[in-house]
């Protein structure tokens, strides 16, 4: 089968036991984030995979047609964010494949969390809830539930912790959108937890910190 190409980091000492799935947003690709695991300061008594995926480069409408990676088509900029679906569920079917890999090189599904900033958001919405077998957790950061109105959450993860991510001066994704996932998923009964900070569409040290606590806290289970 083949696979999204990936950067791969490892943390620790000890044989891999977790695997951490994260996805970078539009124009971006998986060296984005990839900087952020040393900074994140993990114990080395977890030892942590980190996938970070490289979109495919496609058109983007709203960029004039332009090529560049992307999860999918964004074809309006507006709050209700018009977007190519179809090409959305590719591209969590495509994550999907990477969590069915880590479970062929020995992590159990429970042990592996999906992350996403922007773009990638979206697609975590969709692929980790979506997905048949329990994950240990979903992180999405600055991003907006893109398939609400088809969405089918599985049961196996429909307790799955969630935690959003997002800031108060966001101009690209506003945080009404990120606050409307929020209510979303809250109306659901699944377990999300919501943080805002005050900053524009990227991330900041605070944040990083909870991330850190937030991956000790389910990984250590």
């Amino acid at each position: 089968m083949d696979y999204l190409p990936c950067v791969e980091i490892e943390t620790g000492k000890l044989p891999v036991s977790a695997s951490v799935i994260w996805l970078h947003g539009l124009g971006a690709d998986g060296h984005d984030f990839a900087p952020l695991v040393p900074e994140l300061n993990l114990p080395e008594s977890l030892s942590v995979r980190f996938i970070f995926p490289h979109a495919p480069e496609i058109p983007v409408t709203i960029n004039g047609g332009y090529i560049m990676p992307a999860w999918y088509d964004i074809l309006e900029m507006n709050l209700e964010r018009k977007i190519d679906e179809q090409q959305l569920l590719i591209s969590a079917a495509a994550v999907q494949a990477l969590i069915a890999r880590e479970q062929a090189r020995g992590i159990q599904s429970a042990r592996i969390i999906l992350a996403g900033f922007s773009q990638g958001g979206a697609v975590v919405y969709q692929a980790g809830l979506s997905f048949e077998q329990p994950l240990a957790g979903l992180l999405v950061m600055s991003s907006y539930l893109a398939t609400q109105a088809s969405l089918q959450i599985a049961p196996a993860n429909h307790r799955t912790p969630i935690l959003i991510q997002h800031g108060s001066r966001d101009g690209v994704v506003p945080e009404l959108l990120g606050q409307r996932a929020f209510r979303f998923l809250s109306d659901k009964d699944c377990q999300v937890s919501y943080e805002t900070y005050a900053m524009e569409h990227t991330l900041c040290a605070e944040q990083i910190l909870s991330i850190s606590n937030w991956l000790q806290c389910l990984l250590r289970q």
